[in-house]
């Protein structure tokens, strides 16, 4: 939703404006120009990436979501589980829980946090870790190391998409520019018209600049910027859970573990500590908290 009404917000300030002056839309309306400056950009964008980026960038756009998926909600959810979890396995063994990381699906545990069944980041994350956990073989430091490495490796992946973009976002001016004088070549070498249509053919060239700078910084830049704050809100997720592992690796009580996570988070998504002892209790203040 967020992202529409800003992309229409733009739309309106701009084109609302313009005709409110006393502009006339018709002139700004330039197929010609639209498809040199839309078919350089697009050239332009396969031109400098792979299959795998192109890919990437396609998918993404598609599924941006119109507000916020790891709200505090979602954090609660998480940590709850992972304080469930954990419980389990100091209770009645590591190997207690092993049928729970095998099969979610069919586990009693997840099945009481059916989006998180839906998310294969966070499901993935938690069953891959707590199976290394399960092992015995890795000391806290050589666990955080790795949970690091596929964290860093996460986040530049998925900066991909947002840094493709970015690219084009600065290109489009530039093509508009080219469009522009392309435009002005056609309409000085036009000698036998008179200075009336000569004039209307400057106007429309000059369009493919405004085209150029509208959709750079109107349409394409925006959107990168809205795949870099859900990366970001991604990454936070995946910190948050890496804390509580860890801090469960080194000794803790589930508990505590949790609250290594909630302090991972950002102040605006953070429960507070008795939110999260209160939720994760199933009380009915948890219940509030997660509405």
């Amino acid at each position: 939703m967020l992202i529409a009404l800003g992309l229409i917000a733009i739309l309106l300030s701009v084109f609302g404006g313009f005709a409110l002056s006393g502009g006339s839309l018709g002139p700004l309306y330039q197929p010609t120009e639209m498809l040199m400056i839309g078919g350089a950009a697009l050239g332009a964008f396969v031109a400098a990436n792979n299959g795998k980026a192109i890919k990437a960038t396609l998918t993404t756009v598609s599924r941006l979501k119109g507000s916020t998926r790891y709200d505090k909600s979602r954090y609660l959810q998480v940590m709850a589980l992972l304080y469930h979890l954990l419980g389990k396995a100091r209770r009645e063994g590591m190997l207690a829980v092993e049928r729970d990381i095998d099969e979610p699906g069919q586990s009693s545990l997840f099945s009481d946090y059916p989006e998180l069944l839906d998310d294969p980041m966070i499901l993935t994350f938690i069953t891959d870790y707590m199976r290394l956990i399960l092992s015995g073989q890795m000391q806290p430091h050589e666990l955080d190391e790795l949970m690091l490495h596929e964290v860093e490796a996460f986040e530049h992946e998925a900066h991909i998409p947002a840094d493709a973009l970015y690219k084009v976002s600065d290109a489009l001016p530039a093509f508009g520019i080219v469009a522009a004088v392309m435009g002005v070549v056609k309409a000085l070498s036009a000698v036998n018209v008179g200075p009336d249509l000569m004039g209307e053919m400057i106007a429309h060239a000059l369009v493919g600049t405004f085209l150029g700078i509208y959709l750079a910084y109107g349409v394409i830049a925006p959107l990168a910027s809205r795949i870099d704050r859900q990366v970001a809100e991604a990454v936070k997720m995946l910190q948050c859970m890496r804390m509580t592992l860890l801090a469960s690796q080194q000794g803790m009580a589930p508990m505590l573990a949790i609250e290594f996570g909630r302090k991972a988070l950002h102040h605006a998504e953070r429960p507070t500590a008795l939110e999260l002892e209160s939720y994760v209790r199933g009380t009915p203040a948890g219940a509030m908290a997660l509405g």
